[in-house]
Protein backbone atom coordinates (compact mmCIF):
# COMPACT_ATOMS: atom_id res chain seq x y z
CA UNK A 1 0.00 0.00 0.00
CA UNK A 2 1.67 2.99 -1.17
CA UNK A 3 1.53 6.72 0.20
CA UNK A 4 -1.98 7.66 -2.30
CA UNK A 5 -3.93 4.83 -0.93
CA UNK A 6 -3.77 5.78 2.71
CA UNK A 7 -5.28 8.92 1.75
CA UNK A 8 -8.20 7.92 -0.47
CA UNK A 9 -6.31 6.85 -3.07
CA UNK A 10 -6.09 9.60 -5.80
CA UNK A 11 -3.83 11.84 -3.61
CA UNK A 12 -6.67 14.45 -3.36
CA UNK A 13 -6.49 14.28 0.49
CA UNK A 14 -2.50 14.20 0.76
CA UNK A 15 -1.66 16.79 4.07
CA UNK A 16 1.24 19.17 3.03
CA UNK A 17 4.46 18.19 2.68
CA UNK A 18 5.48 19.95 6.02
CA UNK A 19 2.81 18.95 7.71
CA UNK A 20 4.25 15.14 7.46
CA UNK A 21 7.94 15.80 8.04
CA UNK A 22 6.83 17.15 11.72
CA UNK A 23 4.80 14.05 12.35
CA UNK A 24 7.36 12.10 11.41
CA UNK A 25 9.93 14.11 13.25
CA UNK A 26 7.97 13.98 16.29
CA UNK A 27 7.47 10.11 15.94
CA UNK A 28 10.80 9.88 15.40
CA UNK A 29 12.07 11.46 18.42
CA UNK A 30 9.38 9.49 21.15
CA UNK A 31 10.85 6.42 19.09
CA UNK A 32 14.61 7.41 19.52
CA UNK A 33 13.65 9.09 23.47
CA UNK A 34 12.00 5.41 24.40
CA UNK A 35 14.77 2.89 22.78
CA UNK A 36 17.13 5.16 25.08
CA UNK A 37 15.23 4.27 28.20
CA UNK A 38 15.22 0.83 27.03
CA UNK A 39 18.93 0.22 26.88
CA UNK A 40 19.35 2.08 29.48
CA UNK A 41 17.38 0.24 32.10
CA UNK A 42 19.13 -2.96 30.32
CA UNK A 43 22.24 -1.80 31.17
CA UNK A 44 21.15 -1.24 34.55
CA UNK A 45 20.23 -4.72 34.58
CA UNK A 46 23.36 -6.22 33.07
CA UNK A 47 25.51 -4.62 35.50
CA UNK A 48 23.27 -5.62 38.30
CA UNK A 49 23.20 -9.46 36.92
CA UNK A 50 27.47 -9.58 36.16
CA UNK A 51 27.76 -7.93 39.91
CA UNK A 52 26.60 -11.08 41.12
CA UNK A 53 23.62 -9.76 43.18
CA UNK A 54 21.31 -9.97 39.92
CA UNK A 55 19.64 -13.05 41.48
CA UNK A 56 19.25 -11.53 45.03
CA UNK A 57 17.94 -8.53 43.51
CA UNK A 58 15.61 -9.96 41.47
CA UNK A 59 14.01 -12.08 44.44
CA UNK A 60 13.95 -8.81 46.24
CA UNK A 61 12.01 -6.84 43.45
CA UNK A 62 9.39 -9.17 42.47
CA UNK A 63 9.02 -10.73 45.76
CA UNK A 64 10.25 -14.38 44.75
CA UNK A 65 8.15 -14.28 41.82
CA UNK A 66 9.95 -13.04 38.55
CA UNK A 67 8.50 -12.87 35.80
CA UNK A 68 11.43 -11.78 32.34
CA UNK A 69 7.87 -11.01 30.05
CA UNK A 70 5.61 -8.64 32.07
CA UNK A 71 8.72 -6.60 33.29
CA UNK A 72 10.07 -6.00 29.46
CA UNK A 73 5.76 -4.70 28.76
CA UNK A 74 6.25 -3.06 31.37
CA UNK A 75 8.87 -0.67 29.75
CA UNK A 76 6.37 0.31 27.12
CA UNK A 77 3.61 1.51 29.63
CA UNK A 78 5.39 4.99 29.35
CA UNK A 79 7.05 7.34 31.16
CA UNK A 80 5.77 7.44 34.38
CA UNK A 81 5.71 3.83 34.45
CA UNK A 82 9.48 3.36 33.52
CA UNK A 83 10.52 5.64 36.12
CA UNK A 84 8.99 3.78 39.01
CA UNK A 85 10.97 0.80 37.88
CA UNK A 86 13.88 2.88 37.66
CA UNK A 87 13.31 3.85 41.24
CA UNK A 88 12.94 0.30 42.12
CA UNK A 89 16.13 -0.80 40.15
CA UNK A 90 17.90 1.76 42.02
CA UNK A 91 16.31 0.63 45.77
CA UNK A 92 17.48 -2.81 44.76
CA UNK A 93 21.18 -1.89 43.94
CA UNK A 94 21.42 -0.23 47.03
CA UNK A 95 20.14 -3.56 48.97
CA UNK A 96 22.43 -5.57 46.62
CA UNK A 97 25.39 -3.27 47.26
CA UNK A 98 24.47 -3.71 51.36
CA UNK A 99 24.50 -8.19 50.01
CA UNK A 100 27.60 -7.64 48.17
CA UNK A 101 29.90 -5.78 51.56
CA UNK A 102 28.44 -8.21 53.86
CA UNK A 103 29.88 -11.06 51.73
CA UNK A 104 33.02 -9.44 51.16
CA UNK A 105 33.20 -9.43 55.23
CA UNK A 106 33.04 -13.39 55.14
CA UNK A 107 35.35 -13.74 52.62
CA UNK A 108 37.89 -11.90 54.16
CA UNK A 109 37.46 -13.71 57.41
CA UNK A 110 37.78 -17.22 55.28
CA UNK A 111 40.76 -15.26 53.79
CA UNK A 112 42.71 -15.03 57.46
CA UNK A 113 41.65 -18.55 58.22
CA UNK A 114 43.43 -19.88 55.59
CA UNK A 115 46.78 -17.37 56.06
CA UNK A 116 46.52 -19.04 59.68
CA UNK A 117 46.36 -22.82 57.87
CA UNK A 118 48.69 -21.83 55.77
CA UNK A 119 51.24 -20.25 58.42
CA UNK A 120 51.10 -23.28 60.71
CA UNK A 121 51.70 -25.11 57.71
CA UNK A 122 54.94 -23.59 57.28
CA UNK A 123 55.77 -23.46 60.69
CA UNK A 124 55.93 -27.20 60.76
CA UNK A 125 58.17 -27.35 57.36
CA UNK A 126 54.61 -28.04 55.45
CA UNK A 127 55.11 -31.74 55.94
CA UNK A 128 51.42 -33.21 57.78
CA UNK A 129 53.23 -36.24 59.87
CA UNK A 130 51.65 -39.51 58.77
CA UNK A 131 48.44 -41.19 59.46
CA UNK A 132 48.88 -43.99 61.79
CA UNK A 133 46.16 -46.35 63.39
CA UNK A 134 47.48 -45.11 66.34
CA UNK A 135 45.82 -41.45 65.98
CA UNK A 136 48.42 -39.79 63.95
CA UNK A 137 51.53 -40.41 66.39
CA UNK A 138 54.39 -40.44 63.73
CA UNK A 139 55.54 -43.64 66.14
CA UNK A 140 53.28 -46.15 68.54
CA UNK A 141 52.72 -44.58 71.74
CA UNK A 142 54.57 -46.76 74.51
CA UNK A 143 54.57 -47.33 78.53
CA UNK A 144 53.17 -44.20 80.35
CA UNK A 145 51.58 -42.37 77.36
CA UNK A 146 50.35 -45.59 75.57
CA UNK A 147 48.03 -45.95 79.13
CA UNK A 148 47.01 -42.68 79.23
CA UNK A 149 45.53 -41.99 75.87
CA UNK A 150 44.32 -45.62 74.59
CA UNK A 151 40.70 -46.38 75.00
CA UNK A 152 39.89 -47.83 78.32
CA UNK A 153 36.53 -49.75 79.44
CA UNK A 154 34.30 -49.64 82.28
CA UNK A 155 35.21 -52.18 85.12
CA UNK A 156 32.93 -53.11 87.62
CA UNK A 157 29.64 -51.52 85.70
CA UNK A 158 27.22 -53.31 84.17
CA UNK A 159 27.14 -52.74 80.48
CA UNK A 160 30.79 -52.28 80.80
CA UNK A 161 31.53 -53.02 77.01
CA UNK A 162 31.19 -49.44 75.98
CA UNK A 163 34.88 -47.83 75.39
CA UNK A 164 35.88 -44.85 77.48
CA UNK A 165 38.05 -42.17 75.65
CA UNK A 166 40.60 -39.66 77.60
CA UNK A 167 40.60 -36.23 76.40
CA UNK A 168 43.74 -35.23 74.95
CA UNK A 169 45.03 -32.48 72.61
CA UNK A 170 44.57 -33.26 69.51
CA UNK A 171 48.00 -31.46 68.46
CA UNK A 172 49.99 -33.46 70.63
CA UNK A 173 50.58 -35.99 68.34
CA UNK A 174 52.86 -32.69 66.35
CA UNK A 175 55.33 -33.05 70.02
CA UNK A 176 55.46 -36.63 70.87
CA UNK A 177 58.39 -36.41 72.12
CA UNK A 178 57.87 -33.34 74.02
CA UNK A 179 54.84 -35.54 75.14
CA UNK A 180 57.12 -38.61 75.94
CA UNK A 181 59.03 -36.29 77.80
CA UNK A 182 56.05 -35.13 79.79
CA UNK A 183 54.84 -39.13 80.35
CA UNK A 184 58.50 -40.13 81.53
CA UNK A 185 58.40 -40.95 85.69
CA UNK A 186 57.90 -43.60 87.70
CA UNK A 187 54.49 -44.93 88.20
CA UNK A 188 53.18 -44.36 91.49
CA UNK A 189 55.87 -41.72 92.44
CA UNK A 190 57.07 -38.61 92.68
CA UNK A 191 56.06 -36.04 89.39
CA UNK A 192 58.90 -34.18 87.97
CA UNK A 193 59.09 -30.63 88.41
CA UNK A 194 58.41 -30.02 85.08
CA UNK A 195 56.21 -26.42 85.02
CA UNK A 196 58.20 -24.98 81.57
CA UNK A 197 57.36 -28.09 79.71
CA UNK A 198 53.91 -28.42 80.51
CA UNK A 199 53.73 -24.50 79.77
CA UNK A 200 55.50 -25.47 76.15
CA UNK A 201 53.31 -28.17 75.74
CA UNK A 202 50.30 -25.94 76.13
CA UNK A 203 51.06 -23.57 73.75
CA UNK A 204 51.94 -25.76 71.52
CA UNK A 205 48.35 -27.01 71.52
CA UNK A 206 48.60 -30.14 73.70
CA UNK A 207 45.62 -29.01 75.57
CA UNK A 208 44.51 -30.60 77.69
CA UNK A 209 47.35 -32.79 78.52
CA UNK A 210 47.04 -36.68 79.49
CA UNK A 211 47.24 -37.97 82.97
CA UNK A 212 49.50 -38.73 84.58
CA UNK A 213 50.10 -41.44 87.61
CA UNK A 214 52.32 -39.71 89.87
CA UNK A 215 52.64 -37.12 92.92
CA UNK A 216 53.98 -33.65 92.19
CA UNK A 217 55.81 -32.71 95.48
CA UNK A 218 54.85 -30.77 98.42
CA UNK A 219 56.66 -27.60 99.38
CA UNK A 220 58.59 -28.37 102.90
CA UNK A 221 57.15 -26.45 105.52
CA UNK A 222 53.85 -25.85 103.89
CA UNK A 223 51.90 -23.37 106.11
CA UNK A 224 47.91 -23.01 106.72
CA UNK A 225 47.03 -20.96 104.98
CA UNK A 226 45.35 -17.23 105.92
CA UNK A 227 41.70 -16.71 106.10
CA UNK A 228 39.84 -14.00 104.11
CA UNK A 229 40.00 -11.68 103.78
CA UNK A 230 43.77 -10.84 105.35
CA UNK A 231 45.02 -12.92 102.64
CA UNK A 232 43.88 -11.12 99.44
CA UNK A 233 46.47 -8.68 99.86
CA UNK A 234 49.23 -10.71 102.12
CA UNK A 235 51.73 -11.85 100.42
CA UNK A 236 52.28 -15.94 100.97
CA UNK A 237 55.09 -17.48 102.24
CA UNK A 238 57.99 -18.56 99.84
CA UNK A 239 57.42 -22.01 101.73
CA UNK A 240 53.95 -22.38 99.93
CA UNK A 241 55.75 -22.80 96.20
CA UNK A 242 58.16 -25.94 95.02
CA UNK A 243 60.82 -23.34 92.70
CA UNK A 244 63.33 -25.95 91.34
CA UNK A 245 61.43 -24.81 87.87
CA UNK A 246 61.46 -21.35 88.35
CA UNK A 247 64.98 -18.74 87.87
CA UNK A 248 63.69 -16.94 91.35
CA UNK A 249 63.17 -19.03 94.17
CA UNK A 250 61.60 -16.59 96.29
CA UNK A 251 58.56 -13.81 96.07
CA UNK A 252 60.73 -11.23 96.87
CA UNK A 253 62.97 -11.65 93.84
CA UNK A 254 59.76 -12.18 91.52
CA UNK A 255 58.23 -9.18 93.14
CA UNK A 256 61.70 -7.41 91.79
CA UNK A 257 61.87 -9.30 88.46
CA UNK A 258 58.65 -7.82 88.12
CA UNK A 259 59.07 -3.95 88.55
CA UNK A 260 62.18 -4.72 86.22
CA UNK A 261 60.05 -5.86 82.96
CA UNK A 262 61.58 -9.64 83.38
CA UNK A 263 58.36 -11.68 84.27
CA UNK A 264 55.83 -12.54 81.12
CA UNK A 265 52.73 -11.20 81.60
CA UNK A 266 53.35 -8.44 84.73
CA UNK A 267 54.28 -4.88 83.65
CA UNK A 268 51.68 -3.95 81.19
CA UNK A 269 47.86 -2.97 81.40
CA UNK A 270 48.56 -0.05 83.78
CA UNK A 271 49.69 -2.23 86.64
CA UNK A 272 53.58 -0.73 87.12
CA UNK A 273 54.90 -3.74 86.65
CA UNK A 274 53.60 -5.02 90.74
CA UNK A 275 52.37 -8.38 90.05
CA UNK A 276 53.62 -9.80 93.24
CA UNK A 277 53.98 -6.96 94.85
CA UNK A 278 50.34 -6.72 97.25
CA UNK A 279 51.17 -3.68 99.45
CA UNK A 280 48.12 -0.97 99.73
CA UNK A 281 48.84 2.63 100.11
CA UNK A 282 49.93 5.06 97.59
CA UNK A 283 52.81 4.10 95.12
CA UNK A 284 51.37 0.49 94.40
CA UNK A 285 49.14 0.69 91.25
CA UNK A 286 48.23 -2.40 91.10
CA UNK A 287 46.65 -2.65 95.28
CA UNK A 288 44.52 0.61 93.83
CA UNK A 289 43.67 -0.26 90.25
CA UNK A 290 39.58 -0.12 89.29
CA UNK A 291 38.78 1.68 92.06
CA UNK A 292 38.73 5.18 90.32
CA UNK A 293 37.35 6.14 86.80
CA UNK A 294 39.10 8.49 84.37
CA UNK A 295 36.21 8.83 82.21
CA UNK A 296 38.69 6.96 79.60
CA UNK A 297 40.38 4.47 79.33
CA UNK A 298 40.62 3.02 83.48
CA UNK A 299 36.91 2.13 84.31
CA UNK A 300 36.54 1.79 87.81
CA UNK A 301 34.23 -1.64 89.56
CA UNK A 302 31.56 0.44 90.64
CA UNK A 303 30.75 2.43 87.05
CA UNK A 304 30.71 -0.75 85.43
CA UNK A 305 28.62 -2.87 87.88
CA UNK A 306 26.29 0.51 87.49
CA UNK A 307 25.19 -0.95 84.64
CA UNK A 308 23.23 -3.60 85.99
CA UNK A 309 20.66 -3.82 88.77
CA UNK A 310 22.04 -3.99 92.14
CA UNK A 311 23.85 -7.73 92.87
CA UNK A 312 23.21 -9.01 90.15
CA UNK A 313 26.49 -9.85 88.86
CA UNK A 314 27.59 -12.84 91.20
CA UNK A 315 29.98 -14.96 89.39
CA UNK A 316 32.72 -14.20 86.52
CA UNK A 317 35.85 -14.51 84.87
CA UNK A 318 39.18 -12.78 84.17
CA UNK A 319 40.77 -13.47 81.05
CA UNK A 320 44.40 -11.78 81.13
CA UNK A 321 42.83 -8.83 82.26
CA UNK A 322 46.67 -7.19 83.42
CA UNK A 323 46.25 -9.18 86.44
CA UNK A 324 47.86 -12.86 86.38
CA UNK A 325 47.69 -12.74 90.20
CA UNK A 326 44.57 -12.42 90.71
CA UNK A 327 44.43 -9.31 91.99
CA UNK A 328 41.50 -8.20 89.56
CA UNK A 329 39.55 -11.35 91.21
CA UNK A 330 40.19 -9.96 94.96
CA UNK A 331 38.86 -6.33 94.17
CA UNK A 332 35.66 -7.98 92.44
CA UNK A 333 35.28 -10.09 95.62
CA UNK A 334 35.97 -7.17 98.48
CA UNK A 335 34.07 -4.43 96.45
CA UNK A 336 31.20 -6.35 95.53
CA UNK A 337 31.37 -9.91 96.53
CA UNK A 338 31.77 -11.02 93.05
CA UNK A 339 33.15 -14.30 92.66
CA UNK A 340 36.15 -14.34 89.81
CA UNK A 341 37.84 -17.56 88.46
CA UNK A 342 41.71 -16.28 87.30
CA UNK A 343 42.66 -17.59 83.83
CA UNK A 344 46.56 -18.24 84.80
CA UNK A 345 49.85 -20.32 83.37
CA UNK A 346 52.85 -20.78 84.99
CA UNK A 347 55.11 -18.88 82.39
CA UNK A 348 58.28 -18.28 84.53
CA UNK A 349 56.76 -17.86 87.72
CA UNK A 350 54.13 -20.00 89.81
CA UNK A 351 51.37 -17.86 88.98
CA UNK A 352 48.70 -20.49 89.67
CA UNK A 353 49.89 -20.36 93.43
CA UNK A 354 49.94 -17.17 94.20
CA UNK A 355 46.67 -16.80 93.30
CA UNK A 356 45.41 -19.59 95.13
CA UNK A 357 47.33 -18.65 98.44
CA UNK A 358 45.10 -15.16 97.94
CA UNK A 359 42.18 -17.78 98.52
CA UNK A 360 40.68 -17.12 94.83
CA UNK A 361 40.08 -19.71 91.81
CA UNK A 362 42.99 -19.91 89.38
CA UNK A 363 41.93 -21.44 86.17
CA UNK A 364 44.85 -23.07 84.13
CA UNK A 365 43.79 -22.77 80.44
CA UNK A 366 45.75 -20.93 77.66
CA UNK A 367 44.58 -17.73 75.65
CA UNK A 368 43.19 -20.72 72.42
CA UNK A 369 42.00 -22.80 74.83
CA UNK A 370 37.95 -23.48 74.76
CA UNK A 371 36.83 -21.56 77.88
CA UNK A 372 36.05 -24.90 80.72
CA UNK A 373 32.39 -23.21 81.76
CA UNK A 374 29.20 -24.22 80.74
CA UNK A 375 27.22 -22.09 77.96
CA UNK A 376 25.13 -18.67 79.28
CA UNK A 377 26.65 -18.93 83.16
CA UNK A 378 28.92 -15.91 83.65
CA UNK A 379 27.34 -12.70 84.64
CA UNK A 380 30.53 -10.85 83.35
CA UNK A 381 34.05 -11.71 81.39
CA UNK A 382 37.00 -8.90 82.07
CA UNK A 383 39.84 -9.59 79.39
CA UNK A 384 42.69 -7.42 78.59
CA UNK A 385 45.78 -7.89 75.77
CA UNK A 386 46.19 -11.67 76.26
CA UNK A 387 43.02 -12.34 75.04
CA UNK A 388 42.63 -14.35 71.67
CA UNK A 389 46.45 -14.96 71.02
CA UNK A 390 47.61 -13.03 68.67
CA UNK A 391 44.50 -11.39 66.94
CA UNK A 392 42.86 -12.52 63.99
CA UNK A 393 40.88 -15.25 63.00
CA UNK A 394 42.09 -16.73 66.80
CA UNK A 395 40.50 -13.80 68.69
CA UNK A 396 37.38 -13.94 66.72
CA UNK A 397 37.28 -17.41 68.06
CA UNK A 398 37.87 -16.37 71.30
CA UNK A 399 35.23 -13.51 71.16
CA UNK A 400 32.50 -16.31 70.23
CA UNK A 401 33.71 -18.10 73.43
CA UNK A 402 33.41 -15.39 75.34
CA UNK A 403 29.96 -14.35 74.12
CA UNK A 404 29.10 -18.34 74.29
CA UNK A 405 29.73 -18.29 78.35
CA UNK A 406 27.84 -15.04 79.54
CA UNK A 407 24.56 -15.32 80.41
CA UNK A 408 22.00 -13.06 78.39
CA UNK A 409 22.51 -9.71 80.02
CA UNK A 410 26.41 -10.70 80.72
CA UNK A 411 28.73 -7.70 80.78
CA UNK A 412 32.24 -8.09 78.61
CA UNK A 413 34.53 -5.12 79.83
CA UNK A 414 37.59 -4.68 77.29
CA UNK A 415 40.13 -3.25 79.57
CA UNK A 416 43.40 -1.71 77.90
CA UNK A 417 43.26 -4.38 74.78
CA UNK A 418 45.89 -3.89 72.53
CA UNK A 419 45.11 -3.76 68.58
CA UNK A 420 46.49 -2.32 65.80
CA UNK A 421 45.38 1.31 64.25
CA UNK A 422 45.50 0.41 60.87
CA UNK A 423 42.85 -3.05 61.58
CA UNK A 424 40.98 -0.83 64.41
CA UNK A 425 37.79 0.53 62.48
CA UNK A 426 38.00 -1.87 59.58
CA UNK A 427 38.84 -5.26 61.60
CA UNK A 428 37.84 -5.06 65.17
CA UNK A 429 35.02 -3.27 65.18
CA UNK A 430 32.82 -5.14 62.49
CA UNK A 431 33.77 -8.53 64.37
CA UNK A 432 33.01 -7.79 67.70
CA UNK A 433 29.26 -6.40 65.76
CA UNK A 434 29.18 -9.70 63.78
CA UNK A 435 29.61 -11.68 67.05
CA UNK A 436 26.72 -9.67 68.25
CA UNK A 437 27.75 -7.66 71.61
CA UNK A 438 26.08 -4.59 71.99
CA UNK A 439 28.38 -0.79 73.19
CA UNK A 440 27.47 0.40 76.36
CA UNK A 441 30.80 2.40 76.65
CA UNK A 442 33.65 2.74 74.12
CA UNK A 443 36.84 4.35 74.83
CA UNK A 444 40.65 4.55 72.96
CA UNK A 445 43.71 5.83 72.87
CA UNK A 446 47.00 5.69 71.27
CA UNK A 447 49.33 2.70 72.50
CA UNK A 448 53.00 2.97 73.89
CA UNK A 449 54.29 1.81 70.50
CA UNK A 450 53.75 2.95 67.31
CA UNK A 451 50.88 1.75 65.08
CA UNK A 452 49.09 0.17 68.19
CA UNK A 453 45.80 1.77 69.81
CA UNK A 454 44.73 0.87 73.28
CA UNK A 455 40.51 0.08 73.75
CA UNK A 456 38.48 0.04 76.45
CA UNK A 457 34.59 -1.36 76.25
CA UNK A 458 31.70 -2.19 78.30
CA UNK A 459 29.80 -4.67 76.34
CA UNK A 460 26.96 -6.75 76.81
CA UNK A 461 25.55 -9.68 75.31
CA UNK A 462 21.71 -8.70 74.85
CA UNK A 463 18.79 -10.40 76.75
CA UNK A 464 17.22 -11.88 73.83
Amino acid sequence: MDDDDLHGGNGKNKPPTSSRRRRCYCCSGTTAATLLMFLLTNAVSVAVVSSGAGPSLLRRYSGGGYRPAATIVRLWDGSAALHADLNATQAALAAGRADLADLHARVRTANELLQTLLRAMQDHGGRDLPATPDGGWKREPAGELRLAVAPHHKVGVPGAGEAVFPVLGHACVRVQDDVERYMDYAPGGECPSDDPLVHSLMLSGCEPLPRRRCRPRSPKGFPQPLPLPRSLWTTPPDTTVVWDAYACKNYSCLAAAARGGGISGCGGDGGGGACFDLRRGRGNKQADRWARDDGALSYSIDAVLAARPNGTVRIGLDLGGGSPTGTFAARMLERARVTVLTAAVNSGAPFGSFVASRGLVPLHVTAAHRLPLFDGTMDIVHAGRELGGGGGVMLEFALYDVYRVLRPGGLFWLDHFVYAAAQLNATFVPMLDRVGFRKLRWNTARGKEKGQWYVSALLEKPMA
